[in-house]
């Protein structure tokens, strides 16, 4: 499991360092996709082969091929260099702002790769207590932290 957040700097051609403590968990092929919410998802290889089953066991909706085009389409395998790097390519450091300083922050089963910038301003958690209260109220009165 991901957790914790760890500030990087991205270098012009699209390097950055992954943090020390995610990458034996990354393991040898990790893997970069689009993420929510302007971000970057960085998989082990093991949840990506999680994510494409749940992905193929949806109907075949229009909107279920258009989150799968999403996710698949747009995801590269990122191998991690001598020096812990990783290359973002560019279309994915556009759709993220990733230009100067990177926050990766660890989230269960993936990383989220922010800008700085992008993670700061959704780093508000004034609702967190409206927000536990909805999801108990989607995913049962048995929700707990």
């Amino acid at each position: 499991m991901f957790s914790g957040e760890f500030e990087h700097t991205i270098d012009p051609k699209g390097r950055v360092i992954v943090p020390a403590v995610f990458r034996e968990e990354l393991g040898d092929k990790p893997y970069v996709s689009l993420g929510m919410d302007g971000c970057l998802y960085l998989y082990p290889e093991s949840a990506v082969k999680d994510l494409e089953d749940r992905l193929s066991k949806l109907p075949d909706t229009k909107d279920n091929r258009k989150l799968k085009r999403f996710f698949l389409t747009k995801m590269d395998e990122a191998e991690l260099d001598k020096q812990g790097r990783i290359l973002i390519k560019l279309k994915k450091r556009e759709f993220a702002g990733l230009e100067k300083d990177v926050v990766f922050a660890g989230v269960g089963n993936k990383i989220e790769i922010w800008s700085k910038a992008g993670y700061e301003a959704e780093d508000d958690y004034d609702d967190i207590e409206d927000v536990f209260e909805r999801i108990s109220d989607v995913n049962g009165a048995g929700f707990r932290l």
